[in-house]
């Protein structure tokens, strides 16, 4: 089976199923660079890429696997609201005047 020509921003599921990303593509030097979901950074050679069977996957639904983010954490940031606890930054600006 051929391989999944590497995209920049695209997804992709290896033949185990860990789903990455391709963040950067080199033609000329032959070096993908890849994210996995769980935030991982790898680099292949086209020989490597070849080898892992990458299938066309799409992006994840819930974007935090490569962030070190708690779901708790994530949904009390977006119920808080704008300007949150820490307030607005810009205050701090103008009572500076």
């Amino acid at each position: 089976m051929a391989a999944s020509v590497p995209v920049v921003g695209a997804w992709f599921k290896t033949a185990e199923g860990e789903l990455f990303e391709v963040v950067a593509w080199d033609p000329s030097d032959g070096v993908v660079e890849v994210q996995y979901f769980d935030g991982t950074v790898d680099e292949y050679d086209l020989e490597s890429w070849s080898e892992l069977e990458p299938r066309n996957a799409e992006p994840p639904e819930d974007w935090t696997g490569s962030l070190d983010l708690d779901r708790m954490e994530l949904d009390d940031d977006l119920d808080r609201p704008a300007g949150g606890q820490h307030g607005n930054p810009l205050d701090e600006i103008d009572e500076a005047d």
